[in-house]
């Protein structure tokens, strides 16, 4: 076993300092070409939703690839070995890609919309959207402490700076080029960023590995493994990893404001080429980025502080040489910002549209002044909040799983809404809270499962890995099908899964939450005779702010690409 911060190479402060000043500063002067003396708060929010295909998928793509799944990839790999990395990253490439035909159909049902609870709200009401709304933010800030705990991470690794030194230069970086254009500001740097995050990947994967041995590290580090680490097809890999992030990545995908609001953005013609290379581009880099992880594992490598969150920083601190450390710094200080930056504009059109337009100001009264001031406000209280909660350093693959099961309770709501006239906002509002009732105590153990809790909690299992099967087909293949692989899926997994998936706390706790909110909503449904006409959704949402200006109303020239 490698001693912990056996050999590790550091970068000097003011080295660190003229690294920070580079990136944060160059990301500054791109969102310079792009300010506006009067910025409009329609264009604060979605840039116009009318953003080309280059910038749009290189935003797609950098807002999934964020610090945050970089380190949770690399700690699935050491924790379960070579197919950890496959379960985190392959599962999350696809839920990308199956978030294409549900986001088509949102956005043909409200084309100028600005927020997901936005179109809720027009569909049913302020309770369902304030909680769609409510969970979001939750979510976001989750996020960005997250992305925070890993940037402190990396810099109190690889600098003589402390890990609250390094967190306070990361959130102030993000927040200085953030603040004044929002989403455009997001979304142009987004597309600079990604690329110096796959070009930083495709260098540094093979110079770890070969500087840490090679081919002959997986003959030489192999005692290292369990019987279940060793093995490609490991059953505690799929059941502790694998199969939550289906189930969580899924509903991230359908309930993250950061998703919807490029959804919003991008030119409703490009949607499927925007999502099927973010889908690539995003399996490519978090697989191979996790790698490091089964590589510390074969090499013997202790986490530092016995923390896995050190894993990546500590593994590129002991196999890199200072100029291929300085490249790694600004691949995962390039990864959280592009994520971060999408949370706080988020978070903000979330105050801006949702809270503020929708149920503060008067119907149509919302002044786009107040708006701007109020997302601005958001960033800066959002900033210092996730600097306060990163302080705990929680496990960052626990933050993300937690609020990934806990959105799946919203799942089957929400994509219901938007497919079926019969959901009502009652049956939403209901199905969200029983299904979160039924969540919390299976996922934190309140309860005991011995005996009939535990073959309860079993069934609703059965029954979630049928509704989430059922909806990725649904997608695609549309409802007869989705129904029969709802069915086959629950036939096949009912044997297997029926007296000891309760043992496993994430994923029943998980698939509990899709169960219960689909079967309350559609019991509370099925037999309600009015209908809801989707066509007046779009009569429902528009622009706040009808200023006149020179750019308003056309797409933004530095966000324009052609098809």
């Amino acid at each position: 076993m490698v001693p912990d911060g056996a050999g590790l190479h550091q970068l000097g402060s003011w080295t660190v300092i003229a690294l920070l000043v580079l990136f944060y500063g160059g990301t500054l002067l791109m969102t310079v070409f792009i300010g506006r003396k009067n910025e409009n708060a329609d264009g604060y929010m979605t840039a116009g939703n009318k953003v080309g295909f280059g910038i749009s998928a290189g935003s797609m793509t950098a807002t999934w690839i964020w610090a945050s799944s970089m380190y949770a990839s690399d700690t699935s790999g050491y924790t379960y070995g070579i197919s950890g990395p496959i379960h985190y990253g392959l599962w999350g490439a696809l839920m990308i890609l199956f978030i294409y035909p549900f986001g088509k159909r949102i956005r043909a049902v409200a084309p100028k919309a600005h927020t997901l609870a936005e179109v809720i709200y027009a569909r049913h009401g302020k309770s369902s959207q304030l909680m769609l709304a409510g969970s979001n933010l939750v979510g976001s800030m989750v996020s960005i402490t997250s992305n925070f705990i890993a940037g402190g991470a990396l810099i109190a690794l690889l600098s003589p700076f402390s890990f609250t030194q390094g967190i306070v230069f990361i959130g102030g970086g993000i927040l200085l080029y953030s603040l004044w254009s929002g989403f455009r500001a997001s979304v142009l740097t987004d597309a600079a960023q990604v690329f110096a995050m796959l070009g930083a990947v495709v260098i540094i994967i093979p110079v770890v590995f070969f500087a840490a041995g090679g081919p002959d590290m997986f003959v030489t580090g192999a005692a290292n493994l369990t019987p279940q680490q060793s093995n490609f097809f490991s059953s505690d890999a799929f059941l502790n990893q694998g199969a939550p992030y289906i189930a969580a990545v899924l509903a991230y995908a359908i309930g993250n404001q950061t998703i919807a609001q490029r959804l919003f953005a991008v030119r409703e013609d490009l949607i499927k080429k925007t999502f099927v290379t973010a889908t690539v581009g995003y399996g490519a880099t978090i697989i191979g980025i996790g790698m490091l992880g089964v590589m510390a594992l074969y090499a013997g490598v202790a986490p530092l502080d016995g923390d896995t969150n050190n894993l990546i920083p500590q593994m590129a601190a002991t196999y890199l040489n200072p100029v291929l450390l300085g490249v790694f710094l600004i691949m995962i200080i390039g990864a959280l910002s592009s994520t971060a930056d999408s949370d706080l504009s988020a978070m903000s059109s979330i105050m801006m549209a949702d809270v503020y337009g929708q149920n503060i100001a008067k119907q149509g009264k919302a002044n786009p002044k107040t708006m701007l001031f109020i997302g601005r406000i958001t960033m800066v209280v959002a900033t210092g909040a996730g600097l306060y909660f990163a302080s705990g350093r929680l496990n960052i693959l626990d933050l993300l799983v937690f609020v990934g099961a806990l959105w799946g309770a919203l799942v089957f709501p929400v994509i219901a809404s938007f497919y079926w006239q019969k959901v009502t906002n009652k049956a939403f509002t209901v199905s969200v809270l029983v299904a979160l009732a039924m969540f919390l105590p299976v996922r934190f153990g309140w309860i005991s499962m011995a005996g009939p809790a535990g073959i309860v909690v079993d069934v609703l299992s059965v029954a979630g890995i049928g509704v989430v099967l059922g909806l990725m087909a649904f997608g695609f293949f549309g409802l007869k099908v989705a129904k029969i692989v709802a069915v086959v899926a629950m036939v096949a997994a009912a044997p297997f899964a029926i007296g000891f998936l309760h043992d496993y706390a994430v994923l029943s706790g998980s698939l509990v939450a899709y169960a219960v909110s689909t079967i309350v909503c559609w019991l509370m449904c099925f037999r309600n005779t009015k209908t809801f006409d989707f066509s007046t959704i779009k009569d429902r949402i528009g622009d706040f702010d009808n200023r006149a200006e020179a750019n308003h109303g056309t797409p933004e020239p530095l966000l324009e690409t052609k098809a």
